[in-house]
């Protein structure tokens, strides 16, 4: 066998021609038919008993061929890959030049491959310094979101419904003086103001007194989900039987231990203040890394193969798939709930994929450029804490090498975003 590596016209690619011994190709064009002869009906023979030439003089000899080149040629490929270093980014386009028994399986695959990466300027980038405070504003927005989860509910009874109350209304939706499907409730609570019905509802329900029966004129919005609604003008028959009103809870030290575990409200004021900061501190550090990277793209030369921004594309389908499946979702439903076919959404994909390839090609080239390795004992610390995670000894944990080699890989990434970031000049 013989296989000739040569570069093409275009940047990062190359072509490499195969040469197969006929022997070879007709010995596995015989494991082939030992594992298709079943499959076989020929008159004269009971299924799958008929002999190769026989099936061969039935069907025509080239009925094993596609087989037989899929058994054959993706260990030769994959052998050719490594044995010729070749970093191959995208599945290989197959060009058969000769594939006949008896004689040589002669094909070209040709394949892009990883670019060179010409790195630019990574040390001493500037970047602004980035930090979000947490603010008694921002205290006691949290206060009050707790506030309202521990209110009660008190019966209004000596005024009509404002806004910020808790209506109790019976109502039918009628289209042309019909009834609509999902049109009808009672007892239905809704608080006036949370916009959660239709544009101009809650509005009308202003005013009314208990025991009150009103007619309501809206409109559908143009854009609502069911065609036979959207845009429509409907009347929704209502009747007022309750109103109610939320009253917060008083801010002391009582509310304090009533929805926490401290005794007074300064501790809980300053629980709310130190959780809110990591949070802020988690975002400035995200927003850091990102401007960081950024920054470093910006300045390299790189010209990325279009295979790599198809299989980026191709993973992030993968991952919106895996979430849509948590919804009871499949993809294709996907685009119909959309209304984009999968052509639509890749090519609205790719600039994010140009992106996240760029990014992942320039770290990589870093850790090259500065030999950026983990401490031993740091990656063996991870996996030791992942261990009770995943319900394994430690010593599994630290015997899997596919995982250890994983938490390298991203020890490196993380490292060297830190090395940038340590490398830059900030400014206010």
């Amino acid at each position: 066998m013989s296989v000739k590596v040569e570069n093409t016209e275009n940047k990062n690619e190359v072509k490499l021609t195969f040469t197969i011994e006929a022997e070879k190709f007709d010995e596995a064009m015989k494991r082939v038919y030992a594992k298709t002869a079943k499959y076989f009906t020929i008159p004269g023979f009971r299924k799958g008993k008929a002999p190769m030439n026989i099936v061969e003089q039935h069907y025509g000899t080239e009925i094993f061929y596609e087989d037989t080149f899929n058994e054959l040629v993706p260990d030769i490929y994959d052998e050719a890959i490594k044995e010729n270093k070749i970093e191959a980014v995208s599945r290989p386009d197959i060009d058969i030049t000769q594939m006949e028994k008896g004689k040589e399986l002669i094909f070209t695959a040709t394949v892009q491959t990883k670019p060179e990466v010409e790195l630019g300027k990574y040390k001493g980038i500037e970047l602004k310094k980035i930090e979000y405070n947490v603010s008694d504003k921002d205290i006691e927005h949290e206060l009050g979101h707790m506030a309202e989860h521990n209110a009660r509910l008190i019966t209004v009874e000596d005024r009509p419904v404002e806004k910020g109350d808790i209506a109790i209304i019976d109502f039918e939706g009628l289209l042309d003086g019909k009834p609509f499907e999902g049109g009808k409730a009672e007892k239905h609570e809704l608080e006036i103001g949370s916009n959660t019905f239709i544009p101009g509802f809650e509005d009308q329900v202003i005013g009314m007194k208990i025991d009150e029966e009103k007619d309501l004129n809206v409109t559908f919005p143009e854009d609502y989900f069911s065609k036979d609604l959207a845009g429509k003008p409907v009347v929704f028959k209502v009747k007022l039987h309750e109103i109610k009103k939320k009253e917060l809870p008083k801010m002391d030290d009582e509310f304090a231990k009533d929805v926490s575990e401290f005794d007074t409200l300064e501790e809980l004021k300053n629980n709310i203040k130190d959780r809110l900061q990591k949070e802020n501190d988690e975002k400035a550090k995200y927003e850091t890394e990102d401007a960081a990277i950024k920054a470093v793209c910006d300045d390299v030369k790189l010209d990325i193969p279009s295979g790599m921004i198809e299989t980026e594309i191709d993973n992030m389908l993968k991952d919106t798939e895996q979430r849509l499946q948590y919804q009871g979702l499949t993809l294709e439903q996907y685009y119909k709930l959309i209304g984009k076919p999968e052509t639509v959404l890749r090519d609205e994909m790719k600039e994010t994929a140009e992106k996240n390839v760029k990014s992942r090609l320039v770290i990589e080239a870093i850790i090259k450029a500065e030999d950026i390795k983990p401490e031993e004992e740091k990656v063996e610390e991870k996996l030791k804490e992942m261990a009770k995670s995943y319900g394994k000894t430690e010593e599994e944990m630290l015997k899997n090498t596919y995982l250890k080699d994983y938490i390298t890989e991203n020890m490196k990434v993380e490292k060297a975003i830190d090395f940038i970031i340590e490398n830059a000049k900030f400014k206010k």
